[in-house]
This record gives C-alpha cells, structure tokens and sequence, in this order.
C-alpha cells in the first residue's frame, strides 16, 4: 500500500489515532511495537534517548505493560538488553542514529556470540531522506549514511530499515520473529516521523507468534541415534559433558533425562556453567582441561567415550588448545547436528529430540561414577588467618558460598572471577552467568542490571574486577533509580590481573578510586544504596551480615581490598596456557 496515500497529507509523527472507514480506529507503528515487545517478554526496555528516537519513546512509554529504563549510555543499555535476556529468554534496547547504534555495537556482538536474542532498534532519520543527497547530523559527514546497518549485518541474524508504513508491519514481525527462532539478536531501524502515523495494517493487536517447532529429520535421527547408542554401550567407562549451547537447544531437561537414564558423570564445560544442575548426585564439577574441578579433568580425560553436548571449543575453554580429548573417542551434540567420533555426522537433527530418544537406547553404565566417587578427596579449607592478616580471596569466596540459595544469582565479571565463581556450588535453582565467548570487560554491571531487572525474585551477587568495574561503573546509578538489590563485589586489587597472568606490563595497572566514595555519590541520597569497605575475615563477615539483614532491601556496594597477587590458582595455570597460544610464532611460509 502506498503509505501517502493510506495516510494523506495530514500525518504528523505523534498524531493520535484517526478514525477510518466502518467506525474502527487505526493503531501506529509505534503502539504495535510497544505491544509486540511486552507480547514476546520483553516488559523493560532499556533506553538511551536521542532526537531521532524521541517519538517512538513517546509509544513505547504510552503502553502501560511496558517499562523504559534509562541508561546511562549505550553500550551498557546493550549489557543490560544481554542481561535480560538471559532471565527472560528476550531483551530489547532503543538507542539513536549511528552515534548510539554504534556505541551499543560491542554489546550486541557479544549477545551474538552468546546466542541471546536481543532486539536492537535505533531510531532513524526521516522517511523523506532516504535516497537523496542529504549530509545528516549524528553520521560521518557523506550523503551515504547505511554505516551503522552495514556494521550490524555482521553482528545480528536479521535487519530491517523501516522507513515507509505499508511494509513496517512486515518487516518488524519478521526481524522479532527470526531474532526468537535463531536465538540471536536482530537490528530495527525505524524512521523518526513514522511511530506516531496511523496505518491500516496496525488496526488491532498485534496476533501471538507461532513460531514452528523444528522438526527433526526422522530418518537422520534414527540414524543418529544408532550410531551413537552402538559407539557407547561399547564403551567401559563413558561421561556426560555439558557445553553453553544447551541453552540456544532448550534442552536441558533432555540432559537430565539423559543422565538419569545412563547413569554417566556429569560435567560441565566452564561456560555451560547453570545450565546443568548441580545438585545432581552424578554432577562432578567444571572439565575445563588443565584448570578443571579436582578429579574431574582426570575422569573425563581417561574415559573411552565421552558425550559433549553443546560444546563451543575456543582458545579459552580449551586452556589454549590444551585439551587431552581425542576426536574418535567423541560424541559431538550440537543443537542441529550429531557427530560421531570419526565416523557420521547427521544434519537436521535437534539437541532435546536426540538425548530424549538417546535415553532409552542406552544402557546403564556408571562405571566412571564409581571411579570418581573411588578417588574424590572432599576440597580442603583456607589455611587458618593470622591475627589481623589482609583477606584473602579464596576467604572471601568461601562466604560468598555460604551466601548462596535458589533465591540468588550469581554474575561473574571476566577476569579472576570466572575461576573463583566457577568453583561454586550453585544450589538448585539458583541462577548463573558469564560471558566467555565474548569476554568483554564491563559487561557484568550492565548485565546485573538487566537481569535484576529481569529477575525479581532473585538477589543477583555480582563479583566484578576494579578493572572492569571503571569501563561501565555509571550504570549503578540505574540499578539505584529502579530499586534493585543486587550485592556486589568490587574487588579491588589494583589492576588487569587476568592481562597480568597473560601478559604482564605497566598497562595492566590502573589508577586507583574510592570506589564505594564514588558510589555513595552516585547514589546522592535518593534510593536505597549501602556501601562498605572491607579489608579483614572479620569485616568481610559484618558487610555480608548487613547486606543480608538490615540492609536486604538495598544495593549494597562491597569495596574488598586484596592484594594484587592474590589469584586462584587456576588463573596461574590458564594464563601462561593462554599466554603459550598466543605468543605462538608464525608458521613456516
């Protein structure tokens, strides 16, 4: 339909709805939207405003379902949008024209890489712009300015530019749509003067999505799991590998079944971590090659068959390409696709309907089980502390276990906290996040506000590296202005220390802040926000009193002094590992 004239020469961005034929009103793009997202999950979305998006802010406010969260800039509105969508299964962000599009970018790439749909959408020029030889403000200066689309391509599964009425319709649904069913995050542009015009196509709510449950290749799994059942009941001591993909599959009740099927030992690859339940009696910890849990590395790498599902093999998880797995001893179960050993690979088959029809082929086998319980040493405690002596780490990640139920969640920053807060042993139900794929510094204070936001009926504990905590720290003033009650650990040892173990140099040190002074300035009074500064066992133990007694309806702001050489020891070993890989020299030409 031509949009001039569906809406005539009267149509204003912001105009309210007008009346058509037969007495029905006309909805607008904008309200569509706004009902689209609160229709998919995405209730809070988390907003930079700019004078191209300022009208469809307009709509989005005007829906009583959803709520705007401001941010402080971008790229933490796109953490944030990451975080949300980890709880929720979708986040959404709205930001500006080229200069807050590409300020989310890193954002979303990240969300890319860890397979969350996240909803970008970016308010853009006017309609009337498009195709001439007009220079725009917020662009680099040239009469082209699809820079920010062609940056997005890259980094999203599906784009649209909606800058005429009678395809937006279309276009929006479709780019929600593929962004649901390939758990990635999708790109929307939509015209500054667009949000507020009444169109036909938008006269009623928008209709629920059904989106087509795949189907997999009946013959392809019926062959895949023959092979796969064949390769294993031949197996003497085989076990279960848990990977991050298990959560793009949705197949996590399928693993259990699985498990509770064969009675294999249960692992985890490090990013897979809160995916499987740890309070499994076949749960055996973290397989992370030569920094796994105690006595876990040692079953998997010794068994005669192992079954990684969902794996994602990077320099990271592998400890620089370090890993003692041998590909014929493999079973590779990725959401699309079944691999086995050195032998079939079958397409079209999917995660949950493979470990579903899997379980009732396979023997049971818990041989490597019995071998773990044989050998497994219950893990020591922190050697008794001197009087006065300076926390310790490993101190304070032993309260911080104690810290822990079904009522919390757990967020990891990159850095030495991915090995400290991968030692955790999660209760059930309690929540567990990190990105490493991606290992964008920062990414956690956005994140925890996202999934605070998300999850209200957890308190999110968030152990953050004073180093990244200065790449994105204004977003506490958000998470003060929406009332959550996250407790987070700032620990404050001076630097880089996971670039220190990789590769040292002066630039890994950083200028020291008052921290917890910097937040009690954020928080100005209005809000509830606690802070305190903790040096000893002893004041650690009253912080952690107070953030869960009387200051339980609070954000509390832990600054934790250690010293800058006080790592897990897992950090030391991964990071000379790492520090191999990419110090290797060119290969012969």
């Amino acid at each position: 339909m031509d949009t001039a004239n569906a809406m005539g020469s009267t149509g204003q961005p912001g105009s309210a709805p007008a009346p058509v034929r037969g007495g029905a009103s006309v909805g607008t793009l904008g309200r569509h939207l706004a009902r689209r997202l609160v229709e998919i999950g995405a209730k809070d979305v988390f907003s930079v405003p700019g004078d191209f998006n300022l009208t469809l802010l307009d709509h989005l406010i005007a829906e009583p379902e959803l709520n705007l969260v401001g941010c402080c800039n971008e790229l933490n509105a796109g953490y944030a949008a990451d975080g949300y969508a980890r709880s929720r299964g979708v986040g959404a962000c709205v930001v500006t024209f080229t200069v807050g599009g590409l300020s989310v970018l890193n954002a979303i790439a990240g969300a890319y890489s860890e397979n969350l749909p996240v909803i970008c959408i970016v308010g853009g020029p006017n309609s009337n712009d498009y195709g001439t030889n007009r220079i725009l403000h917020h662009t680099i200066g040239l009469p082209d300015f699809t820079q920010e689309l062609r940056c997005f391509q890259a980094i999203t599964c599906s784009q649209a530019v909606v800058n005429n009425l009678g395809d937006a319709h279309e276009l929006i649904d479709t780019a929600i749509s593929t962004a649901l069913k390939e758990s990635k995050p999708v790109y929307i542009s939509i015209s500054c003067n667009l949000p507020g015009i009444p169109h036909p196509t938008f006269a009623r709510d928008p209709v629920p999505f059904f989106l087509a449950p795949k189907v997999s290749n009946q013959l392809g799994l019926e062959a895949a799991v023959e092979a796969t059942a064949d390769f294993l009941n031949k197996a003497v001591k085989p076990v279960l590998v848990g990977g991050p993909n298990i959560r793009v599959a949705k197949a996590q009740k399928a693993f259990i079944e699985l498990a509770d099927a064969t009675g294999y030992p249960i692992a985890i690859m490090p990013s897979g971590k809160g995916l499987v339940p740890e309070h499994h009696p076949h749960f055996i910890g973290t397989y992370w090659g030569a920094v796994s849990s105690s006595f876990c590395g040692e079953i998997v790498e010794s068994a005669d068959a192992y079954v990684f599902v969902g794996p994602i093999f990077n320099d990271y998880s592998s400890v620089g390409y370090s890993l003692l797995i041998k590909k014929e001893k493999a079973i590779i179960v990725q959401p699309h696709r079944v691999t086995v050993g050195n032998g079939p690979s079958l397409g079209w088959v999917f995660m949950a309907d493979f470990l579903s029809a899997l379980a009732k082929k396979l023997r049971k086998n818990t041989t490597a089980l019995e071998n773990y319980r044989r050998i497994y040493v219950p893990p020591g405690i922190p050697v008794k502390r001197a009087q006065n002596e300076p926390l310790r780490v490993n101190v304070l990640f032993k309260h911080i276990q104690d810290m822990l139920s079904g009522d919390t969640a757990v967020i990891a920053e990159t850095g030495d906290s991915w090995f400290n807060c991968q030692k955790l042993r999660l209760p059930e139900n309690c929540g567990y996040e990190f990105q490493m794929q991606y290992g964008s510094i920062g990414w956690s204070v956005g994140a925890t506000l996202g999934y605070a936001q998300a999850a209200k009926d957890k308190r999110v504990i968030a152990c953050i590296g004073d180093g990244s905590f200065q790449v994105t720290a204004q977003e506490i003033s958000t998470m003060i202005r929406c009332g959550q009650r996250s407790i987070i650990f700032l620990i404050n040892n001076g630097g880089y220390t996971i670039e220190v173990e990789i590769h040292d140099g002066p630039y890994n040190v950083i200028k020291n802040w008052d921290y917890t002074g910097l937040v009690n300035a954020i928080h100005n009074g209005e809000g509830k926000c606690w802070t305190a500064k903790v040096r000893s066992e002893d004041e650690l133990t009253e912080a952690m009193k107070a953030a869960t007694g009387e200051q339980k309806d609070s954000l509390c702001f832990i600054e934790v002094f250690v010293h800058k050489d006080d790592t897990s020891k897992e950090l030391l070993e991964w990071g000379s590992r790492v520090s191999a890989a990419n110090s290797r020299p060119p290969n012969p030409q």
